[in-house]
Formats: structure tokens, C-alpha cells, sequence
């Protein structure tokens, strides 16, 4: 059984290593929520997310006979930046075995310490199964994500940062993956305050540690899909459930839309990268999952490793539904000055055109016509409808896509 005391010591094994990561006052959630809202931003640690806390404290617990037969770990990203990072400190070779489909920004972090990489599988599930068998075969030391005591000891040091800062914390809201980042807060946070409660979120699209708690037994998802990739764990790990019961109260789940729209508020309001699983707990506060008013919370910011292309996504998904971009397609009559016609339009209504598409020969066309497809920055709802009844008066058949 991990202690308040394990959990202790992994913070003096990460002592002058890893980072107490800020944790700051969220005045626009506070305000909107009637509440002292907090952020724990783990997605500001080196490696960039929590997961250096628990493969730092393992691999540091390490022999040195057993370092120099190299270690192995299985991830979807950021463990695996993790105990790569420690294998570069320690000096021992690590081998990451990750999903095929992990994002390249963490591939390339994991490279950048100097560890080997294999992409296989679809899911974490898979590359786990392959990492075992390679342990068996190499007789090195694995580096389990999360159901290890060494590993969930130090994910817990966030505890100890948070409750040193504020000691009066009603709520901690927490991402919940595989369970060791959880595990480790709740087991310290209770310790140091019983009556403190500890909310999971799980994505809706990887929610088999949701359905585990509230049947009291693991069941494994048949899948996972979400983009959290970092929380994207399809099998309840027994041990792991187990300590979930004793010490979390509640688990919420949050859809992919409600963690895109927490993505981009973070991003702009609070100038924060944060990836898919670390917004998770910002998604639950701004969705209402949980009850919060006139409390003190604190919402863990896992990590932030998000890949450029996912947040490339979000950014022009959240400008569409914030009615700040406009995307129409346009029929008009295949003659010299129609395009200029129609520009004029958006002219006269503030449009600003930002990207422009011209097809003649779509199937769907009659002879003589001709379909723009059009993006413009708009200024909210109103603008937008504005736009609309303009061109219904001047004739022009359009589709809002």
C-alpha cells in the first residue's frame, strides 16, 4: 500500500529535478463559477506533463546493475518523454514502444532524450503487449505508466505542491487515464486532508475506469477514441480501480467537443497550450459536470503536449462555433465580374475574405454556374446574419457549411 510517506520521499528523489509546477488563481472561471478556481499547470513541466514525476522516482529507485540492462516503457506520449528523460539523467538506454498513432511532437520529444522508438498498435493496450515481450527477451527493467507504487508515488508530489499552497482546498479535479495520476493525489491529499474530495474526469471516448467505479469491478473498454489521447486507455488496471474506490468520490465524463472548447478557453483566456487529457478537468468546471459554486477548487492541467495539427483543428473549429469565421458556399453566374460582385457584398457588411475557392465544374452545377466556396472573419451572430439576409435580397443561392 502507498503512503503519505512514499509519497515524500519521491518528492525528495524529484528534489532539484523536476519542477513545482505553477499553480495559479483562474479569475474568469472563478467569476463565472462563483468560486476560488485554481490551475495546477503540469503542462509547464519539463517534459511537459506530470508523467516526469512518477518515471523519475522509479527509474532513480533503480539499482545500478539493473539501469545498465536498460529500461522499457509503453505510452501514448508523455510517459514515455517521461522516463526518457530519467533513462538521459541516470545514463541508462531506454527503448518507448508507442501507438502508431501518436501525435509527431511527442514522438520527436522522446528522441530528443535519446531513447529508442518503436511505433506499433493501435491504442496503449497494444504497445504495451509489445514492450512486455521485448522485456522477456531482453531481461530489461519495464517502466510500467501507471500501476506501479513507485510511478503513482510520484505523480502524488502534486498533492503535496498543491495542498502546501492552499491548504483549505475543497476539490481537486483530476484527468483519469490509467489511474496512477488520480491514485497518487487522492492517496496523498487524503492523508493530509480526509475531508478534501477528489472529482475524476475520464473522455467520454475512453470511459471503461467510469464504468469500473461505478460497478465496483474492472471492465475493459472494447475501444478507445478520443482526441485525449493521454487518457486513451482502454483496460482497468484491478489494483489501480481498487484504489480509486477507497479515495475518489466522484468520476465525471466529458465529450471530445467539451475538451476541444476547454482547449481553445484555455489558449485564449489563460494563454495555455494544453493538450486533449490536460484539459479534461477545465472541460468538466466550464461543462458544469461537477458542483463547484462558492468553493475552493483546484483543476490539474496534466500536460501539454499537444500536436500542432490537432490544435490547428480546434483553433478554426471554436472560430466557427464563436461565430468569429464563416464558411459559405456560393452559386454564381460563370461571367466575367460576378466574383467581384459578390465580394462587394461582404465589403459593404465588414467581411473580411480569408480564404477563397473557385469550381466550375462541379456536377451539381447547371451550365452557366459556377460555386465559390468562401471563408470570412466575422464579428459574432448578428454579423453573421447580417451576411445572410444580404445576400438572400441580391439573389445569390448559398450554403453556411
Amino acid at each position: 500500500m502507498i503512503t503519505l510517506s512514499d509519497i515524500k520521499e519521491a518528492k525528495n528523489n524529484l528534489e532539484n529535478v523536476v519542477e513545482n509546477t505553477p499553480l495559479t488563481r483562474a479569475p474568469i472561471l472563478s467569476k463565472t463559477f462563483n468560486s476560488e478556481i485554481y490551475l495546477k499547470k503540469e503542462n509547464l513541466q519539463l517534459t511537459g506533463s506530470f508523467k516526469l514525476r512518477g518515471a523519475f522516482n522509479r527509474i532513480a529507485k533503480l539499482s545500478e546493475e539493473k539501469r545498465a540492462k536498460g529500461v522499457v516503457a509503453a505510452s501514448a506520449g508523455n510517459h514515455a518523454q517521461g522516463v526518457a528523460f530519467s533513462a538521459q539523467y541516470f545514463g541508462c538506454e531506454a527503448t518507448i514502444f508507442m501507438p502508431e498513432a501518436t501525435p509527431l511532437t511527442k514522438v520527436s520529444g522522446v528522441k530528443s532524450y535519446g531513447a529508442n522508438v518503436v511505433l506499433i498498435g493501435e491504442n496503449f493496450d497494444e504497445a504495451y503487449e509489445a514492450s512486455m515481450k521485448f522485456c522477456e527477451e531482453h531481461n530489461s527493467e519495464f517502466i510500467h505508466p501507471f500501476a506501479d507504487d513507485e510511478v503513482i508515488a510520484g505523480q502524488g508530489t502534486i498533492s503535496l505542491e498543491v495542498l502546501e499552497q492552499i491548504p483549505d482546498l475543497k476539490q481537486l479535479i483530476v484527468p483519469i487515464g490509467g489511474g496512477g495520476l488520480i491514485s497518487g493525489i487522492a492517496i496523498a491529499a487524503k492523508a493530509i486532508n480526509p475531508d478534501i474530495k477528489i472529482i475524476g474526469v475520464v473522455a467520454s471516448g475512453a470511459r471503461g475506469m467510469k464504468e469500473s467505479y461505478k460497478s465496483q469491478m474492472p471492465i475493459d473498454s472494447v475501444s478507445v477514441r478520443t482526441i485525449a489521447d493521454g487518457i486513451a486507455v482502454r483496460d482497468v488496471n484491478p489494483k489501480l480501480l481498487e484504489i480509486i474506490i477507497d479515495y475518489v468520490d466522484h468520476i465525471v465524463e466529458v465529450s471530445d467537443n467539451e475538451i476541444a472548447n476547454a482547449i481553445l478557453f484555455l489558449l485564449e483566456k489563460h494563454k495555455l497550450v494544453v493538450e486533449g487529457a490536460g484539459a479534461v478537468s477545465t472541460a468538466a468546471i466550464l461543462h458544469e459536470k461537477v458542483e463547484i459554486e462558492d468553493s475552493k477548487v483546484c483543476a490539474v492541467i496534466s500536460g501539454g503536449n499537444i500536436d500542432v495539427t490537432m490544435l490547428s483543428q480546434i483553433i478554426e473549429k471554436g472560430l466557427v462555433k464563436s461565430y468569429r469565421k464563416m464558411n459559405l458556399i456560393v452559386t454564381l453566374r460563370d461571367k466575367p465580374g460576378s466574383l467581384t460582385e459578390l465580394s462587394e457584398i461582404f465589403r459593404d457588411c465588414g467581411a473580411n475574405i480569408v480564404q477563397i475557392d473557385y469550381d466550375r465544374d462541379s456536377v451539381k452545377l447547371d451550365f452557366g454556374e459556377a460555386h465559390i466556396t468562401i471563408s470570412l472573419e466575422t464579428k459574432g451572430e448578428e454579423h453573421q446574419k447580417e451576411i445572410r439576409e444580404k445576400l438572400k435580397q441580391t439573389g445569390y443561392r448559398y450554403k453556411q457549411i
